[in-house]
């Protein structure tokens, strides 16, 4: 489970910032989160199969972060994507994706399968869940939390070698959590060789909004949170009307929520320099790191419990 992040700018794209997405990867699949302007650009520099991307998630539609979207849709199909590609978004991605399709002409080789999400699971799929609840910004934004399923425990080798079972199929079988019965007429229970299982790793987004609820239920136990960090205290008091936090409320959010890391993103063009802004969100969170484009951050499995 890898995390890149591509855009890390808020609004405008700066020399060394372009504006919001973020590629999750789990399982041999990648995801994309927001899409703005650039973004295409951005994911050819990056270690990533275009071919290979199966969704992509947008939070709001504020132009920063889908204004790249419709060229990302045509270049797709230049490639002959032959697979259904799912979008998910609020209210007004579909019409803002068919209008800009229908009017530049674009024609696709390959199938949109758009659905404007409401609070809750909008996604199962290859051993993750996605899932999502609105957040407080000034048009209708959503936060996403990606849970992977919880692996089967540790396969114990050396047990099942002393219990006499034949390697091959019988220890996928038990692995999978079947029982079996050998040759000579034992019951081996999955239990006897297989850990209890492991937890699920979770990665949650939370861009373009004010500190809210949400946010610390949607994160809550998550392994990474990366969360916008718009301002740092300097600018406070112009992040609630513009529905937006500074890298303290964001650590804040992490504090509560109990979250193993916390990621900051979406810094103001005005900060050239992010460090102030990592420097006050560790003085509530410790373990946080302000983002760069192309920094990839790593979620390590859990802990295999034992026997």
């Amino acid at each position: 489970m890898k995390v890149i992040t591509l855009g890390t700018s808020s609004g405008t794209p700066t020399k060394e910032r372009n504006v919001s997405s973020l590629a999750i990867f789990i399982n041999g699949h990648w995801l994309l989160f927001d899409c703005g302007e650039g973004t295409q650009y951005r994911l050819l520099r990056a270690p990533v199969r275009l071919g290979q991307l199966e969704a992509i998630c947008l939070t709001h539609v504020h132009g920063d972060h889908i204004f790249g979207l419709p060229g990302l849709l045509a270049t797709l199909s230049m490639q002959h994507r032959p697979d259904p590609l799912y979008i998910y978004g609020p209210r007004g991605i579909k019409e803002f994706i068919i209008m800009s399709l229908r009017l530049s002409v674009t024609r696709l080789s390959y199938e949109l399968k758009i659905t404007e999400i409401e609070a809750g699971v909008i996604r199962k799929a290859n051993g993750y869940t996605i899932s999502c609840l609105p957040l407080d910004h000034q048009v209708l934004d959503f936060g996403y939390a990606i849970t992977e399923d919880d692996p089967p425990g540790k396969f114990d080798l050396e047990k099942a070698r002393a219990l006499s079972i034949p390697p091959g199929p019988l220890y996928g079988k038990l692995q999978s959590g079947q029982d079996i019965v050998l040759d000579d007429g034992r019951v081996i229970k999955s239990s006897d060789v297989v850990g209890l299982p492991r937890k699920g790793r979770k990665i949650v987004y939370c861009t373009d909004t004010r500190p809210c609820q949400n946010s610390i239920e949607l994160a809550r136990g998550a392994d990474l949170l990366i969360h916008e960090s718009t301002y740092a205290e300097d600018l406070a008091q112009e992040a609630p009307p513009r529905g937006h936090s500074t890298a303290i409320q964001a650590a804040s959010i992490a504090a509560k929520a109990q979250v193993d890391r916390l990621l900051i993103t979406h810094f103001s063009p005005r900060y050239l320099d992010s460090s102030v802004l990592l420097s006050e969100a560790r003085s509530v969170f410790p373990n946080t790191d302000a983002a760069r484009d192309f920094l990839e951050i790593e979620i390590p499995k859990k802990e295999t419990s034992s026997l």
